[in-house]
């Protein structure tokens, strides 16, 4: 453990987030918690009619200057998910829930990342964060990408809204290594260099257009 610990540095600079970026983040995610709160009510209902586990779902993830920190999710999947698979969803994958597959077409899924927005932890545009192992395959890259607060939304989250045919393949762990995550840090890195109010505004307009008319 210690090993694998110590393979995780924290990069020499992080990029403090400006003050509109967060003003920004304060009052959507407020008003977005506000405006879903009735809808939040009935996911967490719906889900626990469904099957068995907790409402919300957290896994560690790797943040800003590589801090470990838990991203929140509605629960798609059942109890205990994480040891009968890996951390990859695949097409068809049986331990996502009726309600679930819902969710995760839907997007809605994602809303319980607005309190990461609130606490600080997350963004709402910048690079989507991904798990420990992963970051430690591509140290170097991440080290570049997580000077900055990895978001809700990106370019790479618009390009691979569903990911999952993607790994109708034989290995698709080899696959998300070797094709689909190289792609994604190109296109973080590709987010850094345009990063601006008018670029941000941009993404989340399509991130909304994505979810009305997937």
């Amino acid at each position: 453990m210690t090993a694998v610990r110590s393979e995780i540095r924290r990069p020499m600079t992080e990029i403090r987030l400006p003050l509109w970026k967060r003003t920004c983040d304060v009052l959507v995610s407020s008003l977005g918690l506000l405006l879903f709160s009735p809808v939040i009510g009935i996911i967490a209902l719906l889900i626990k009619m469904d099957s068995r586990g907790p409402v919300v779902f957290r896994q560690e993830r790797i943040g800003q200057g590589l801090r470990r920190f838990s991203i929140y999710k509605f629960r798609t999947m059942i109890e205990d998910a994480s040891k009968k698979g890996g951390s990859l969803t695949l097409p068809n994958d049986p331990r996502i829930t009726r309600v679930g597959r819902i969710l995760r077409e839907s997007k809605l899924d994602e809303i319980p990342q607005l309190f990461n927005v609130l606490r600080g932890e997350m963004t709402l545009v910048g690079p989507r964060p991904e798990v420990q192992q992963y970051v430690n395959l591509f140290r170097q890259d991440y080290e570049e990408i997580l000077r900055v607060k990895p978001g809700i939304t990106d370019l790479a989250s618009l390009k691979y809204r569903d990911e999952s045919p993607l790994l109708a393949v034989p290995d698709p762990e080899q696959e998300y290594i070797k094709s689909i995550l190289p792609d994604k840090i190109a296109l973080s890195k590709e987010y850094l260099r345009q990063s601006s109010f008018l670029f941000d505004l941009l993404l989340l307009v399509k991130t909304v257009a994505k979810i009305v008319v997937p």
